[in-house]
């Protein structure tokens, strides 16, 4: 330094470290959520799926639930005769008894329609059999309406009951 001004070094302690712990450490993992019983055999929530899936998952239905109600403008799928993709709004309504339909499964299974060639009638069908049979609820309602092509709007209900 110039100017003949002092500087004072000071003698620094070193660092105290951190107090150990002296109980043992349990080297077996600890899984912070148990399992569920009644979610056991999803597959599908909670991984990484990059694929449409051929059926939609359950889980055990919570008492007291007595609708269940999906929507999606998501859907499409190919026209059979033209090629052509088609655009649908879905609506699946169904009244549980014992099983309800996990919601990431049914996204992936929708999704399978994407390259099938299907008309409107038939896919509103086929989703309501497919919740018919896996979830097996008292009744299910699938409304799919086709995204106008040709300035005509489609609408199909399929209306299942136990």
């Amino acid at each position: 330094m110039t100017g003949g001004a002092s500087v004072a070094w000071f003698a620094m302690s070193p660092i105290d470290p951190l107090p150990v712990d002296p109980s043992p450490v349990d080297p077996s993992p600890v899984d912070p959520s148990p399992v569920d019983p009644s979610t056991a055999g999803l597959t599908i929530l909670g991984r990484t799926v990059r694929q449409p899936v051929a059926h939609v998952e359950c889980f055990a239905a919570p008492a007291d639930v007595s609708t269940v109600r999906f929507s999606t403008d998501e859907v499409s799928s190919i026209c059979p005769v033209t090629q052509q993709p088609d655009l649908s709004h879905v609506v699946i309504e169904y009244e549980p008894l014992e099983r309800c339909v996990e919601s990431k499964s049914l996204k992936l299974y929708l999704w399978s329609f994407r390259d099938r060639p299907m008309f409107a009638e038939a896919l509103a069908a086929e989703i309501a059999r497919e919740i018919m049979t896996t979830a097996q609820p008292a009744r299910v309602i699938v409304t799919l309406t086709q995204r106008p092509r040709g300035g005509i709007e489609v609408q199909a209900v399929a209306d299942l009951k136990r």
